[in-house]
């Protein structure tokens, strides 16, 4: 099993991550540098960005992507999935919205959405990418 969440988190992680970087090309310049620009650094801290993905990518597989594959049913990834990412996008926006002052609701309607959907997105195609991997590898072994 150890290989198999291997490769599902390799897969989760180059698809996370792409969808990520596009949506925060985006949605920078349209929602969050309107919104919140008077927040926002003038470049990320890498390390900070690294430890979230890790953190994140490996919740997503744990409770999302793993239970899919031990089902072999990859469509059970979308609410797990889905779920996990409205917590924990929830928790940061819900935290900020009640901590920070001004902190606009748009920002975290947006981020809630977005993180549900690509944290969904992800860990269904994530866990199907795994299981079709899987079952080429078994072919080819038994040929």
């Amino acid at each position: 099993m150890k290989r198999e969440l291997a490769l599902a988190w390799l897969l989760a992680a180059l698809i996370f991550l792409a969808l990520d970087a596009a949506w925060l090309s985006l949605m920078t310049p349209l929602v969050y540098r309107a919104q919140i620009g008077h927040l926002l650094s003038d470049s990320f801290d890498l390390l900070a960005a690294m430890l979230f993905y890790v953190l994140y990518l490996s919740g997503m597989v744990a409770f999302a992507i793993a239970p899919a594959i031990v089902k072999r049913r990859p469509l059970s990834a979308v609410w797990r999935g889905g779920l996990i990412g409205l917590v924990c996008y929830g928790t940061y926006d819900l935290t900020n919205q009640a901590t920070l002052r001004g902190w606009p609701w748009l920002v975290t309607v947006v981020d809630l959405a977005w993180g549900t959907v690509a944290t969904a997105i992800t860990s269904i195609l994530a866990s199907a990418g795994t299981l079709a991997i899987l079952r080429l590898a078994a072919r080819r072994r038994r040929r």
